[in-house]
């Protein structure tokens, strides 16, 4: 029976070696910079034409995060990838053979990936932040002020902890291309569209990436969003919530069900 660091060792050798795991770690930090870039720069030059609720509750902090709603899209993709590619190769039934304790594969494989997406997510945060603030001249903030360094490691955490929820998502649905048909419509698409509908945006803000993004914002209510029940580390609990009930819903499925 393989111990607990060989295991480990076997999950960092897969992702290393697989060139897609790879290329979207390596797209979500490009995407979201370049993203939150272009958006910053714009709304420097746009500012004095934004309605009077914007500008009075104008959060430089959150702006800077605008491009991860695409950044995230490739942390879906990442934390699908490194499971569904177990099953799409036919290479979970060797690395069960290998590692027969379910439990100790699954959360080898959760730490490892996760670790790195967490990883990637806290350098993409800060990266943003910091060239986002250069950008929005003299409507920047600073990385010393009230509840910004809070945010900007929130930003951080919230794209790896999407990361490891499509993780436990891909486990219990046990293929990539469903797992992905499913996370990107609904993060790209449906979460987006219901938070703005009436009524049905009671219920938006309690999914993952609705309720995960208030952690990083500094300004309540920021750029006159409606505003929600909770507050920034509510919101983050939410976020956590999710990932622990998908996790345990992937080890479930693992756990009674043939590879």
């Amino acid at each position: 029976m393989a111990s607990v660091p060989a295991v480990l060792t076997s999950e960092w050798t897969k992702i290393r070696t697989v060139s897609s795991t790879v290329w979207t770690l390596i797209s979500a930090f490009f995407v979201t910079i370049a993203m939150s870039a272009a958006l910053c720069a714009l709304m420097n030059a746009q500012f004095g034409d934004l309605p009077e609720m914007e500008r009075a509750t104008f959060d430089p902090t959150l702006i800077s995060f605008s491009g991860m709603t695409l950044g995230q899209l490739a942390m879906v993709v990442f934390g699908v990838l490194v499971v569904g590619t177990e099953y799409s190769s036919g290479m979970i039934r060797t690395s069960l053979a290998a590692v027969p304790r379910r439990g100790a594969f699954l959360f080898s494989k959760v730490a490892v990936a996760g670790a790195l997406a967490l990883v990637v997510g806290l350098a993409t945060s800060f990266v943003s932040f910091f060239l986002g603030q250069a950008l929005l001249g003299d409507h920047r903030t600073d990385i010393g002020a009230e509840h910004v360094l809070r945010a900007v490691i929130g930003g951080g955490l919230y794209m790896g902890l999407i990361g490891i929820f499509s993780m436990g998502v891909a486990t219990m649905l046990r293929s990539s291309m469903l797992s992905l048909g499913i996370l990107m419509p609904f993060f790209f698409l449906v979460s987006q569209i219901l938070s703005v509908v009436p009524g049905a945006k009671k219920v938006a803000r309690y999914f993952p990436d609705q309720a995960g993004s208030k952690i990083m914002q500094v300004v309540p209510d920021a750029m006159g969003s409606d505003p929600a029940p909770y507050g920034p580390w509510g919101g983050f609990a939410i976020l956590l919530a999710w990932v622990v009930a998908a996790l345990i819903g992937g080890y479930l499925v693992l756990r009674k069900r043939d590879a």
